[in-house]
């Protein structure tokens, strides 16, 4: 065992351990969720404090000797190395300070380790004075999070990339196929059921575009601002050099905010990154949902279309198959509203030059990322790419349907129209044969007026 001190004390660490005394702390103050920082998260810190160690060595306030142990141990965290020495909870006081110290006593001892020294010995290799030189937890912790939102949301994209196609691929397969449109859940229109896996993939590219464009938010930091935005304790140099080398280090374009001040006191970019999700997360519930209804029955529901049976669907009724990947999307989607409600205040608590909830922000807004992402990958491979269409079932409630009476408005009027639609729903008999056993409207312009396929197109008059 080691004995390290800090401002609170002593403590007993392992003499293998890379993390320190803040870090055991932070590890007995927090026990909340059971879990540890994200990978990316672990990397992102990593990648930070490398940069910086770089910058510092560039503008002469890190000796090379020093520098160069700390960026190659930042290698070794980037490249999988060492997460197990990372112990704090994602949920945890303190505005993350204690996943700052964590990753800086991890570098620091293993920097030191790399200089044959031995782990502890803090006058080698400093976390706060050397690892976390030119830097607050308040500028590196929000850093760290956008750069994992970067790294976490093309991995979404990409599944959702592959959800446009499919259904695109679905809509030209089922173009041909007529149906009966709803509205309120009632018969309304005639439509195609390729119309209906298109206008899915329309909201699709949109939740696409939206995402694609939120991550510009995600590319402004205030690395630099340290502790308020002021840049108290960084060297002029510095702060004009940390962007450049922090997008050379991470392989990604950031760019300091204009206002540090501003940058470090406001959550707002996680805010909209969240309430972008939480559309994508509502299209595709609604999408799942419907979906659900079209495929329901077998015998009693409207079953249309067939959803693949992916798995026994009762312990006690056979035969049984339930919509469950539609279900399981729903219910990510759930999640991810909840998420965001939880992000918005986190991010509304924030008072004046600092907010102390960025923790809950990054825990939350990572698992919305990565579960829909998950999400949507099991509705693409497990359900959307296998769906059939009933096609004489779909012929089958068009044809018994009174919902084509509305094409006839233009030739006869609205009133005269309801007229037909409510004998034809009395007596059974199909809008057409009354609309000529009433002398209504001549056969030709009435074959013409209730062509189904004519009625899924516009300029039909």
């Amino acid at each position: 065992m080691r004995t390290e001190e800090d401002s609170i004390g002593s403590l007993q660490l392992p003499d293998e351990a890379y993390y320190g005394v803040q870090t055991l702390r932070a590890y007995r103050n927090f026990p909340i969720t059971g879990r540890t920082l994200h990978p990316a998260f672990i990397m992102s810190l990593a990648t930070i404090k490398k940069a910086a160690a770089v910058t510092n060595l560039e503008v002469g306030a890190l000796d090379r000797q020093r520098g160069a142990a700390i960026c190659r141990a930042c290698d070794e965290i980037i490249d999988g190395q060492w997460h197990d020495q990372f112990l704090v909870d994602p949920v945890q006081g303190g505005a993350g300070t204690s996943a700052n110290m964590n990753a800086n006593e991890v570098i620091a001892n293993r920097a030191i380790e790399l200089l044959g020294g031995r782990r502890g010995d803090y006058a080698l290799v400093h976390p706060n004075d050397h690892v976390n030189m030119a830097q607050s937890t308040n500028d590196v912790y929000p850093t760290a999070g956008k750069l994992t939102v970067l790294e976490l949301l093309p991995r979404a994209l990409g599944q959702l990339t592959r959800l446009e196609q499919a259904l695109c691929d679905k809509a030209r397969e089922f173009e041909d196929v007529i149906k009966m449109g709803r509205t309120q859940l009632q018969d309304a229109v005639p439509m195609r059921l390729g119309q209906s896996f298109a206008a899915w993939a329309a909201a699709v590219s949109r939740d696409i575009a939206r995402l694609t464009r939120v991550q510009e938010e995600m590319r402004v930091i205030n690395l630099g601002g340290t502790a308020i935005g002021t840049a108290i304790n960084v060297r002029p140099s510095y702060l004009s050099h940390i962007a450049e080398n922090l997008s050379r280090t991470a392989r990604t374009s950031v760019r300091q905010a204009d206002d540090l001040i501003d940058a470090t006191q406001n959550a707002d970019g996680f805010v909209m990154v969240s309430g972008v999700l939480k559309t994508c997360a509502v299209n595709l519930s609604k999408m799942a949902s419907d979906l659900r209804l079209l495929s329901s029955g077998p015998r009693t529901g409207v079953h249309e279309i067939n959803l693949p049976a992916m798995q026994n669907g009762s312990s006690i009724m056979p035969g049984k198959v339930n919509p469950v990947i539609p279900e399981v999307v729903t219910q990510v989607a759930f999640h991810i509203i909840g998420h965001d409600q939880t992000i918005t205040m986190a991010a509304e608590a924030g008072q004046l030059e600092l907010n102390a909830f960025e923790p809950i922000i990054f825990y939350n807004l990572f698992e919305s990322i990565e579960t829909l992402e998950g999400a949507v990958r099991t509705f693409v491979d497990n359900c959307v790419t296998g769906i059939t269409a009933n096609r004489d079932r779909c012929r089958e409630l068009l044809e018994h349907s009174v919902g084509t009476v509305t094409a006839l408005c233009p030739y006869i009027g609205y009133q005269r129209a309801a007229d037909l639609a409510k004998q034809a729903l009395h007596t059974g008999i199909p809008v057409a044969e009354l609309a000529l056993r009433e002398g209504v409207i001549d056969e030709q312009m009435l074959q013409r007026a209730l062509d189904p396929v004519a009625m899924t197109v516009p300029a039909r008059i």
